[in-house]
């Protein structure tokens, strides 16, 4: 008997992640969905599809993922991180379905000396962070069944994001200025969908779950490394936060204790310059 997951925002970085999974899955059958074919924040929309369709799993990857435009149109931010989730969760639970739901770094303040547990408060700076958080609040507790993973700095070979930026930039200027007092872990957007699908196996307990690649590095390290792997002759150098000014504030420290994870799993998570160099090596095959 497959498991049959429903998909949401499916064409983001992760959903593209979790379709290349899918193949190497036989046991679940998948429903992948985005605005098109499901609008997660008509109520009706998505009880009707959960009734047709009757999934065991409900994973949420859409998000209004534009931190800085968030701070212009936080109504739109709302509606899509904390009320659609909200919608979904609500759907899931009639349905007896379970959900998972992505959350992030960002609903933390940034001011911690040490990795963020789960159960660390919450403090977060923006519009965007505050409706992550509000997200997160809803999910949980509208379907009792749920779990939200945070997750931190993702990236892939899909869509925009750092990774592609800096080797546009790179190839393009030559010269990059990227912010050193910003520290926490880059992830694979491929890892985080393993790891969705391995919690999915397992029937893992409702509750918050940290993810994200292993080890702790600043955006301009970050940066350095694409440089590196990219093999760019490109020049990256150090700026802060002031001399970077933003519309929305960035946590400083907002490293993830992946420790939960791994002892629901008893695997251990990647390190992130090495699952850098296996996508870098992917968008290099892409050309």
């Amino acid at each position: 008997m497959s498991t049959k997951i429903l998909v949401t925002g499916s064409n983001g970085q992760l959903g593209n992640e979790l379709r290349l999974l899918a193949a190497t899955h036989p046991e679940m059958n998948f429903l992948f969905t985005d605005v098109d074919e499901l609008n997660i924040t008509h109520p009706d929309k998505v009880q009707e599809t959960m009734r047709l369709f009757k999934p065991q799993w409900l994973i949420n990857c859409a998000a209004y993922t534009s931190v800085d435009k968030a701070e212009l149109e936080p109504e739109l931010a709302f509606l899509l991180n904390a009320e659609a989730p909200g919608i979904l969760a609500t759907a899931a639970h009639k349905a007896g379905a379970r959900m998972v739901h992505i959350s992030t770094d960002y609903v933390f303040d940034g001011r911690n000396y040490k990795p963020y547990e789960e159960d660390d408060a919450l403090n977060p700076l923006g519009q965007y962070a505050q409706s992550k958080a509000k997200g997160e609040q809803n999910v949980l507790s509208h379907c009792e069944k749920a779990i939200v993973i945070r997750t931190a700095w993702l990236y892939s070979t899909f869509g925009a994001n750092f990774v592609k930026t800096i080797r546009r930039v790179g190839k393009d200027h030559g010269e990059l200025k990227v912010v050193a007092d910003q520290v926490g872990s880059p992830t694979w957007a491929h890892d985080l969908a393993e790891a969705i699908l391995l919690l999915i196996q397992l029937n893992a307990e409702p509750g918050i779950i940290h993810f994200s690649n292993e080890g702790a590095c600043s955006w301009y390290d970050f940066a350095c490394a694409i440089v590196e792997f990219s093999g760019l002759d490109a020049k990256v150098k150090p700026t802060d936060t002031a001399g970077y000014p933003l519309p929305s504030p960035r946590p400083y420290y907002s490293l993830l204790n992946k420790s939960k994870y791994s002892q629901i799993t008893n695997q251990s998570v990647p390190y992130w310059r090495d699952s850098l160099k296996k996508c870098i090596a992917l968008l290099n095959e892409q050309g």
